[in-house]
């Protein structure tokens, strides 16, 4: 015990021990007591306060904070009492037989001691919370009036955690239950007013007492993204702000004692389920592995290089052909994992000597091949790059690791690749087939391709655009009114790539195929656009305009992830799929990507197309910008 209070808690709790005895002895003797031998009762006590003194230091009772005496205070010193009666009563049957003492008194001074230890140490915490109280009441003025949605365990804890602030910067009025079970009952005294659909008139209800709250406060974690779209409209039409509570997994490091409510972020209004994730079996995959990232620099390679560093791999290297991205990815991974043997290798996946001294000096066993050209229009606008990057530099790295043995090189690819209208689609669809004709051609290293759709706040994806173009003022750009894309979070992307990776390596049955992330289902961009104009707190085509602006060259409308010929199996993990497209033969594919490669380095542009369109049939390159419209399949 290092701290004066620690002392004084110590000094009372044994003080109050040696006047439990006779306590306990009066409460069983009543009048009697006074003719009860005095010096019976003095060893009496000093015996019982070593006693306490010894079994309370043991059991650590000084740990706790009376300022926060809770059930778990009162628990251990139930067990610290109980211990100290049960070690006094053999001592005292060895010094005095018990003769002098009636045997329920040990009884009565079990309840007496509780009584004496705990009562003290709830008294000073209502005291205070007593005080603190009427500090808020003396500062309410200075607080925002909100409502809570949500009347569960995180309601209570923001509750109680604001009652123990003077300077909390919320007065909660009101909770709202979003399934309405809870109405009528209260949490620390306030009160569950409704549900969801009643909030408009719980907030006029309010306002007309002078309480109108200012915010609405949602507290659940895993609410569902149609009721959060909800929410959102309710706010917009009361015209108060929406926000929630930070997740558990969102604190960092470290406790603070305030908790800081965050805006609503357009990933919860768009909301997953959240899947369950094989944790276990994804680092038994990574830890004390030899790990290579290309594109490292990228949104997908760098949150790669992210949670590969937290496996606990043998070795990261992380490659990327641009040097600031690199410098960003190296100095992150640096700061997470400062023991981590890694390196940071400036290359272009398309210079094959340059990627097979690499891979030859860092000796992967796991590459993760994230390099690509992604943005559809830039590469529809240079389609030798695209060729260049997405299909040459794939087949570079897949033959740097065939060669040197890897035992798993693992494709990130995209939905773009289905039905593709766009070079960048139709080259990522050609780098498929050649890992899947790797895959089938058996050897020592396996091919994994895993395809997925958009990620929130990629580089070049809608959702920074639109941020960009509200802080501007606007107009937000939408192409068109019925376009529809996939979302996911680029944390969840990664995780269930590296899920598909474990079950690539596992599943040996699964040679050639292709895993497909589950992406739910498709949003709509407009309306994308208008719930991130309401949660600025600004209205769509009042405050913000939006702008229709067509369609860009070698857009459609809805993107698939499955081509209709690739009927989708089931796979032990949910949110991944398992599909068998259509493959070919390396004799077909190198000599296709021979003149591909030799026409992009030439600059023909309609050669590449003819080709493109020779191995991918269902390419149908968008002229002139028009778009191929691609009905969405129920």
């Amino acid at each position: 015990m290092r701290g004066l209070r620690q002392k004084i808690a110590f000094a009372h709790d044994v003080t109050m021990a040696a006047l439990s005895f006779p306590l306990a002895l009066a409460l069983r003797l009543g009048g009697n007591i006074l003719n009860y031998d005095i010096g019976f009762v003095a060893r009496g006590s000093l015996l019982f306060a070593l006693t306490g003194a010894v079994v309370f230091v043991s059991m650590r009772l000084y740990g706790g904070v009376w300022r926060y005496a809770s059930i778990n205070d009162l628990a251990a010193i139930t067990k610290a009492v109980s211990l100290a009666v049960l070690v006094f009563l053999p001592i005292m049957f060895l010094l005095t037989r018990l003769e002098q003492l009636p045997r329920s008194t040990l009884v009565i001074q079990w309840f007496v001691l509780m009584a004496m230890l705990g009562g003290p140490r709830f008294v000073y915490r209502q005291f205070k919370d007593w005080r603190t109280g009427r500090e808020h009441e003396s500062g309410t003025g200075r607080r925002v009036p909100v409502l809570l949605v949500g009347a569960g365990d995180a309601a209570e804890l923001f509750i109680r955690g604001l009652s123990r602030n003077p300077a909390a910067a919320y007065d909660v009025i009101g909770i709202v239950d979003e399934k309405g079970v809870r109405v009528g009952r209260n949490i620390h005294g306030v009160h569950v007013l409704g549900d969801i659909e009643q909030i408009p008139s719980l907030v006029e209800r309010l306002g007309r007492e002078s309480a109108r709250p200012q915010r609405l406060i949602v507290t659940k974690d895993n609410i569902d993204a149609p009721l959060m779209r909800r929410l959102v409209e309710i706010a917009d039409a009361l015209g108060i702000s929406l926000a929630r509570l930070p997740r558990l997994t969102d604190f960092r490091a470290g406790v603070q004692d305030a908790v800081e409510v965050r805006p609503i972020a357009i990933e919860d209004v768009l909301g997953r389920a959240q899947h369950v994730l094989d944790r276990a079996s994804m680092r038994g995959l990574i830890h004390g592995r030899r790990v290579l990232i290309t594109g490292a620099g990228g949104t997908i390679g760098g949150e790669l290089a992210r949670q590969v560093a937290a496996f606990g791999p043998a070795a990261l290297t992380l490659v990327d052909s641009s040097e600031y991205a690199l410098y960003t990815i190296d100095l992150q991974i640096g700061e997470a994992a400062p023991v981590l043997d890694r390196a940071a290798v400036i290359a272009d996946v398309r210079d094959a000597p340059r990627m097979r001294r690499i891979v030859n000096e860092a000796a992967p066993e796991i590459v993760f091949h994230a390099a690509a050209l992604k943005h559809v229009p830039v590469v529809e606008a240079h389609p030798s790059e695209g060729v260049l990057t997405n299909i040459e530099g794939t087949r570079v790295v897949a033959d740097c690791c065939r060669d040197a043995g890897v035992e798993a090189m693992v494709l990130i690819s995209t939905d773009k690749a289905v039905n593709p209208t766009s070079v960048m689609g139709a080259t990522k669809r050609i780098a498929e087939t050649y890992c899947q004709a790797l895959d089938l051609a058996g050897g020592r290293t396996r091919f994994i391709t895993v395809r997925f759709g958009n990620v929130l706040g990629s580089t070049g994806s809608v959702v920074p655009l639109f941020q960009r173009q509200l802080a501007q003022g606007g107009p937000l750009t939408v192409t068109h009114p019925d376009m529809q894309r996939f979302f996911m979070t680029v944390r969840e992307a990664v995780e269930l790539v590296l899920e598909a990776t474990v079950l690539g390596m596992r599943e040996a049955s699964n040679e050639g195929k292709i895993y497909v992330l589950d992406m739910g289902e498709p949003v709509h961009i407009l309306d994308l656009a208008k719930q991130m104009i309401l949660l600025s707190g600004l209205r769509p085509d009042q405050d913000i305009r939006i702008e229709i602006t067509g369609p860009r060259p070698g857009e459609k409308l809805f993107e698939e992830i499955l081509h209709d010929s690739e009927p989708p199996t089931q796979t032990e993990y949910a949110g991944i799929l398992l599909a068998a497209p259509r493959t070919a033969a390396l004799e077909t594919l190198n000599p296709l990507i021979d003149s591909l490669a030799a026409s992009a380095r030439a600059g023909d542009d309609a050669r590449i197309a003819a080709l493109i369109a020779q191995h991918v049939p269902e390419y149908q390159p968008a002229a002139g910008g028009a778009l191929r419209v691609v009905a969405s399949r129920s």
